[in-house]
């Protein structure tokens, strides 16, 4: 997509105005969200039909849903910390469009309960199984063992083999040294992950050499995005060519963020693009999704998808062998040239794109690094509107 500068300011500028009181922009056809009941979370009409095609939600039920899930990040809270040293993990179950909060005491169970969470009493504790799999992630993997995670619902460390490959003497090794440090169950996955670099707003292309990446999220001085993208040092090309700044931190493998700064007569607004599937979405806050709900990236490749998040600190072993800790699985698809982009779920950032299997003509899986790590690590604060 070409655009001139001047134009995407323009748009942002409404998209900012339009938050404000008084500004008379609030109700143009596109800025106004599809009316909702009060007890419904607002969505546009272009939100809910790309959950309708992505997650074959009606209108209604795509409404239900996020403001279940809008609950579900207040109730996590709360139940993470009247668990305390119980705390086994969460999930969100969008049939029920409830929060289910794993512990391993009967009295935690109690006074989880009392904050609205469903709740079920497991072996381990989420701190055990944390350090379980950091103990696996000390061990070398070989290519077809795609990734590793802590799965709350499991109570287990899950390892994802390629496949037809896991009767291979070098995964059968490896299976056997996680079992014997960590409570491991083992999953398939139809093939192993790979990054999407294929060559300020989110989702939109920018260069740094051959390479194309997409622009995760706006940061106060410049943007956020994958690490394997570029090196610290690295020139940074807009979408129209011309230079936009320099990385100014990156980190890949074992972490797979960087961040960029932003100069040149560019700036940065707090816009993640719809690129035409729904208005532009505004930034208004980093307050970390459950498991379990609904979630959408966009990318300079395949534009905008949704999907669902699907676990949380999982160590990914990419098929060139570069392993990356601590990313969170969704089954929103992506392509080449998408790394970086954004993931967002309503209003909020969740983290940029990494890589994944599969494409979005048949479908797939992708992994994301979660934003406030990132902003955490290099100190930058995400512009919000």
């Amino acid at each position: 997509m070409r655009r001139k500068t001047t134009a995407r300011l323009g748009l942002s500028a409404m998209l900012l105005m339009a938050t404000g009181a008084g500004t008379g922009l609030a109700s143009t056809a596109a800025a106004a969200p599809v009316p909702a009941p009060k007890s419904q979370a607002p969505a546009s009409a272009g939100l809910l039909d790309a959950m309708r095609r992505d997650l074959g939600l009606s209108p209604a039920a795509a409404r239900e849903r996020l403001a279940d899930e809008r609950r579900a990040v207040k109730t996590e809270r709360a139940a993470k910390k009247a668990a305390g040293s119980s705390y086994g993990g969460a999930w969100f179950d969008a049939e029920r469009g409830r929060l289910t909060v794993a512990v391993t005491g009967r009295q935690a169970a109690e006074d989880v309960r009392e904050t609205g969470a469903d709740v079920r009493l497991v072996r381990h504790s989420a701190a055990e199984l944390n350090a379980a799999k950091t103990r696996v992630d000390k061990l070398k993997a070989p290519a077809d063992v795609a990734s590793w995670r802590v799965d709350a619902k499991a109570n287990r460390v899950v390892v994802d083999v390629v496949a037809g490959h896991r009767a291979d003497n070098d995964v059968k090794a490896f299976l056997r040294s996680a079992r014997a440090t960590a409570p491991v169950e083992v999953g398939t996955v139809p093939e192993g992950p790979r990054t999407f670099a294929a060559g300020t707003v989110g989702g939109d292309p920018y260069y740094t050499g051959n390479v194309r990446c997409s622009i995760g999220f706006s940061v106060h001085g410049g943007f956020v995005t994958a690490g394997h993208c570029g090196r610290a040092g690295a020139g940074v090309r807009g979408w129209d060519g011309s230079d936009i700044g320099t990385f100014q931190g990156s980190s890949f493998p074992d972490n797979d963020y960087a961040w960029v700064s932003v100069g040149n007569g560019w700036w940065t607004v707090p816009v993640v693009l719809g690129w035409g599937a729904i208005p532009d979405r505004l930034v208004r806050g980093s307050a970390e999704a459950p498991v379990g709900s609904s979630i959408c990236r966009s990318g300079s490749t395949t534009k905008w998808h949704c999907g669902q998040l699907l676990a949380k600190n999982e160590t990914v072993n990419y098929s060139d062998g570069t392993v990356v800790h601590q990313l969170t699985k969704t089954s929103v698809c992506a392509e080449g040239g998408d790394s970086g982009g954004s993931f967002i779920s309503g209003d909020q950032a969740q983290g940029v794109t990494s890589g994944g299997w599969g494409n979005c003509g048949s479908g797939g899986e992708t992994w994301y690094q979660p934003v406030n790590e990132i902003l955490n690590r290099y100190g930058l604060t995400l512009h919000t509107a």
